[in-house]
């Protein structure tokens, strides 16, 4: 495990993609390939592990997943410098372009590809909108941080998301699923019936409790010490605390849903089509958007990122509560991270790659997950 701090983009240019990870996160395509490989198997040889799994939850969330999910997310926000959070909500491009991105394009994207490609399929169709609706407050951080984007706008980008989803899941549910086929002729629709409140409490479970959690211990621990000992000490030895989150949420999540993904392999090539589309189109439009309004490569990426990703935990939590554990909207829902993890993090080494568009940048997130 590297502490050693990310290069700058010159010597990132110079020694190429790779140069720009720590060894650890080099390898970050193996670990999670290998978490995945383990979640499947586990699922399909441990009898009753599955049951176990379930039987403590959180809401519809597995009690283990929502672990994972807290672990990985800790390391990243305690790494925020929440001083600096102003110089990012005064940035109004990032923040109109993000919820542009968010909460206007993405979604329209996510139901046109998904009528699209999967006409003859509602109920994944269905579960590929509500993916679409669920706006990225988890994952990303990870992404953004391996890319060396701008961590505190990242941050600021969470939390703008975080209220966002509260107010307009459940109405851009309703829209894009009951109003809008009804309009362009396609049908007649399908409820969503799900309450704010109901998308409040995984925010603030899976959210709030790693922000607060990061928040003190910044404070704390200058104020104990100094910014010195806090970054150079204390940062990294807790850095690879959220790879070890995201790996363990991989196995879990796929040791849960392992022998749904195994059995159904066409359905799952299926649903895989149009969420790969997405991903390309969301992040790749980004990307290009960030540079032309003349963001810095650090807020491009974080732009990029946050607009790309999508909370697969509240999207299959909806599907389950609404549809029921084996519908094929639930399915949709998990096939989400199965597709979207690899993704990424192959567009991690895309985004540092296109670091040479850009001839200025700013230092303001230095270092990866494990810096």
């Amino acid at each position: 495990m590297s502490s050693t701090p990310s290069p700058t983009p010159a010597a990132a240019g110079q020694s190429g993609v790779m140069g720009a990870l720590s060894t650890l996160d080099r390898f970050l395509p193996v670990w999670i390939g290998l978490a995945m490989a383990a979640g499947l198997l586990l699922g399909r040889l441990v009898p009753g592990l599955n049951s176990a799994l379930e039987a403590v939850k959180i809401g519809e969330i597995s009690l283990p997943i929502a672990l994972g999910l807290l672990l990985m997310m800790y390391p990243v926000l305690a790494k925020v410098r929440y001083d600096r959070l102003g110089t990012v909500t005064g940035d109004r491009r990032l923040l109109f372009a993000s919820l542009a991105l968010n909460w206007v394009l993405g979604p329209a994207l996510m139901f046109a590809l998904a009528w699209l490609l999967l006409p003859d399929l509602p109920e994944y169709r269905t579960g590929l909108i509500i993916v679409g609706l669920a706006r990225c407050i988890a994952m990303v951080l990870i992404w953004n941080d391996l890319a060396c984007g701008d961590r505190e706008a990242a941050a600021v980008l969470v939390a703008v998301n975080s209220v966002f989803q509260v107010i307009a899941f459940g109405v851009l549910g309703w829209f894009y699923l009951e109003v809008l086929p009804g309009w362009l002729g396609l049908g007649e629709g399908t409820a969503l019936r799900v309450s704010a409140w109901d998308i409040a409490q995984y925010v603030l479970i899976f959210l709030g409790i790693p922000l607060a959690a990061g928040y003190l211990s910044r404070q704390l621990g200058e104020r104990a010490r100094s910014r010195d000992w806090y970054e150079e000490r204390f940062l990294p030895k807790i850095g690879p605390i959220a790879l070890y989150g995201l790996l363990f949420t991989i196995v879990i999540l796929f040791a849960l849903q392992g022998e749904t993904i195994t059995s159904q392999p066409g359905d799952v090539a299926r649903i895989a089509l149009p969420l790969l589309a997405y991903f390309a189109l969301m992040w790749g439009g980004s990307f290009l958007a960030g540079r032309a309004i003349g963001l810095n490569y650090e807020r491009t990426t974080t732009l990029a990122f946050t607009a790309a990703g999508n909370n697969f935990e509240l999207a299959i939590a909806v599907a389950v509560g609404v549809f029921g554990v084996t519908s094929g909207q639930a399915l949709a829902g998990v096939v989400g991270p199965l597709i979207e993890v690899p993704v990424l993090v192959a567009l991690v080494y895309v985004s540092l790659w296109g670091r040479r568009l850009f001839t200025t940048t700013s230092t303001t997130s230095e270092g990866s997950v494990h810096a």
